[in-house]
């Protein structure tokens, strides 16, 4: 009966995140999330208390997700160079993703400050961040390829660049211009890492 309660919650939460890509979290109510999975009208309030309570979900799944894709990147190769290019490659993962999740992101942003929940899947999305960050700084300094003097700093300041550069790409509205936001993101973390 777990299983098939946990498989109703994941049904509904991407019902959630579908209906929140076209429509905007604002518009949004239970009746179009039931309405996109498919389901009687009373469902979500079964599993859920309410919208809030459905999105904090949905935040968690998705932040969740995007750090289990972005270490397995990290994964597939070996030397923190490589590391960081494909941290950025599934970070950069193409303009329709980006433009979904960080629109989805602001929304989510707008929320925190009022929920607890929500600032403590926010605090440990970005906790994934830094340690990704860490790692790569940490394997460049052993292996000789980044010098720098705080690493923790330097963690902090590699997603400050990566959100700055997709949120300045998302306001620009200017689909062409992703790669080169992603080239230059890729540079300016390189130099922040005194590359060698």
């Amino acid at each position: 009966m777990a299983g098939k309660a946990e498989e109703r919650k994941q049904q509904l939460i991407k019902a959630a995140f579908e209906a929140a890509t076209d429509k905007g979290y604002e518009h949004v109510t239970l009746q179009d999330i039931a309405d996109y999975a498919e389901v009687s009208k009373g469902v979500p309030n079964y599993y859920f208390k309410n919208k809030g309570d459905v999105f904090a979900h949905l935040f968690e799944w998705l932040t969740q997700r995007i750090f289990e894709n972005e270490r397995a990147a990290m994964d597939q190769v070996d030397t923190a160079p490589e590391k960081l290019e494909a941290y950025l490659g599934q970070v950069f993962i193409s303009p329709e993703e980006n433009r979904t999740f960080y629109q989805l992101y602001l929304d989510f942003l707008a929320r925190v400050k009022q929920d607890p929940a929500y600032q403590e899947i926010n605090a440990q999305f970005y906790e994934h961040c830094f340690s990704i960050g860490r790692e790569i700084v940490e394997l460049g300094a052993q292996e000789g390829v980044f010098h720098v003097e705080d690493v923790e700093q330097s963690a902090v300041m590699i997603r400050a660049i990566i959100d700055g550069s997709l949120l300045q790409w998302l306001m620009r509205q200017d689909e062409s211009l992703h790669d080169w936001y992603r080239k230059s993101c890729h540079g300016a973390i390189l130099r922040l890492l005194g590359a060698r």
